[in-house]
């Protein structure tokens, strides 16, 4: 590895932007170890190395004064000095060849068949409880498990219809699962609003690649969500349900209202009736069939769950019970991605699918076990910790990178509450060029696919690639200072066998 990193170091610099783009130990998307450039970066490779650093710099202006516009922005509790920004975006697109795309695309298909039979089961029968493939105490114990939920019909056993699973490349070069996200999945606005600034940016480049389009997510979203209610409603009326425009995620909301041409609702919009859910409108009540729900469980329902919600409808439970509505995601699918549940993920497929995992598991530990424990107590210095039920980079401490009296702090909670925490190695994010500051510079990425089940599943031809943008970060999350570029699957292999050998 050390003679990797000095090959690298001494490689001359590119000419773009008369920045020395010096990949480190990880895994880099552009440039193999030799620093020859991956066949199928060699076009935007080409075109970038005729960009002078204005023309990089005006792109850049452009693409934020089009967010700024267009009202992209996603919001940050608890900062200083304002709560809403744009998405920082960067110009450069991350390029993924089909093969290793059709992987991707196989595991994450299996991956969540697999979750939506073990949801299936641990609401049903828990027959993999009993046979202790997954601790049941562990299931049942969970805050994210909803025994209201228990022998409740789900149309197609699809309880998770949208998914976003976090993916990693590994110093090795493969994709391993980081996490999975069933409960409400964001991210996918920013993956059509990057694909459309991508082909603004690099019409040509964009136009000669062969990349498999993104657009139709919202109609297959919509397909999907209808597809929920197919053996009783042949034209079901479909609502996207918000929390309100301080939600974080609010653009979103309403962004895919928009291109489905369905109405955006909130709680206060919602009426229900006889076990019936309709929605106020100026002329009147007209009845609703399926939500697309972007509302925690806790508040969809004051009476079922938290009684301090406003931000749902009071009886909307009772409604879904009955069966004469449809919530997407069901309720209780938090179980399924629950960071220590995900240590048996692997399991549950071969339980189910008598299949082993096409995309593996990041090594974990789960500190509710002693000897596992232990360990993460030893080597704090080299894990990552998370709370089992924190997302958004919150919860979560980076070992390497935090101070002797973060990690002494965060032991005394990983002691007061080992349940609640999960450990794992630090890996090495694979890095991609970005502009920062006029140069480009490779930074640390992760990729989020989304992934559609309700009559069948679907796996969107695209991701969002988020952006570790702090120089040495593997945190990526927006609320953490990080960013995101478009993801370029591309329909056939290009290029040659042997990349161009970098000048």
């Amino acid at each position: 590895m050390a003679g990797m990193t000095q090959t690298l170091a001494e490689a001359p610099p590119l000419p773009m932007t008369e920045a020395a783009y010096l990949p480190g130990v990880a895994y880099d998307e552009m440039f193999t170890p030799e620093g020859d450039v991956r066949p199928h970066y060699d076009p935007l490779h080409a075109r970038m190395s005729t960009l002078g650093a204005e023309e990089l710099a005006g792109r850049q202006r452009t693409l934020e004064r089009s967010f700024l516009l267009q009202g992209i922005t996603f919001t940050v509790y608890g900062a200083e000095n304002t709560t809403e920004r744009i998405i920082p975006t960067d110009l450069f697109p991350r390029i993924i060849p089909a093969a290793e795309w059709a992987r991707i695309e196989a595991g994450l298909t299996q991956r969540l068949r697999a979750l939506n039979l073990f949801l299936d089961d641990i609401y049903g029968d828990q027959q993999i409880l009993m046979d202790g493939v997954v601790p049941r105490e562990l299931v049942l114990g969970a805050p994210s498990y909803r025994r209201e939920m228990q022998h409740l019909y789900v149309p197609h056993k699809a309880y998770a219809n949208v998914c976003g699973s976090d993916l990693i490349r590994c110093q090795d070069g493969q994709f391993a699962v980081l996490e999975d996200n069933l409960r409400v999945p964001s991210g996918v606005s920013y993956m059509l609003a990057n694909r459309d600034a991508a082909k603004r940016t690099f019409p040509g480049t964009y136009r000669a690649a062969g990349v498999r389009p993104v657009e139709r997510y919202p109609d297959l979203l919509l397909a999907t969500l209808k597809s929920m209610t197919a053996d009783w409603r042949s034209n079901p009326q479909v609502v996207v349900l918000t929390p309100g425009v301080y939600n974080s995620a609010y653009y979103e909301h309403a962004y895919l209202a928009r291109l489905m041409g369905v109405p955006l609702v909130e709680g206060r919009d919602l009426v229900v009736h006889e076990n019936m859910v309709y929605m106020r409108t100026t002329t009147g009540l007209r009845r609703v069939d399926v939500i697309y729900r972007r509302v925690d469980d806790d508040f969809i329902d004051p009476l079922t769950f938290r009684r301090d919600s406003s931000l749902g409808a009071a009886g909307l439970f009772n409604a879904y019970r009955a069966g004469n509505v449809v919530i997407c995601n069901a309720p209780g699918t938090g179980v399924a991605d629950d960071k220590a549940v995900y240590a048996y993920v692997p399991d549950i497929i071969r339980y189910y699918l008598g299949e082993d995992a096409i995309l593996p598991n990041i090594e974990t530990y789960l500190c509710r076990e002693q000897r596992q424990l232990n360990h993460v107590l030893a080597n704090l210095d080299k894990l990552v910790v998370k709370a089992v039920g924190a997302s958004g980079g919150y919860g979560m401490l980076v070992g390497p990178h935090a101070s002797q009296s973060e990690r002494e702090a965060f032991a005394e909670a990983i002691k007061a509450d080992p349940e609640n925490y999960i450990a794992q190695p630090t890996i090495q994010l694979s890095t991609a060029p970005c502009l920062v500051d006029g140069r480009i510079e490779p930074r640390h990425v992760d990729l989020r696919p989304f992934i559609l089940s309700g009559e069948k599943t679907i796996v969107t031809p695209g991701a969002l690639t988020r952006v570790a943008l702090k120089r040495g970060s593997l945190v990526v999350n927006s609320s953490q200072g990080g960013g995101s570029k478009d993801t370029w699957v591309l329909a056939e292999e290009h290029g040659p066998g042997n990349g161009s050998v970098r000048p």
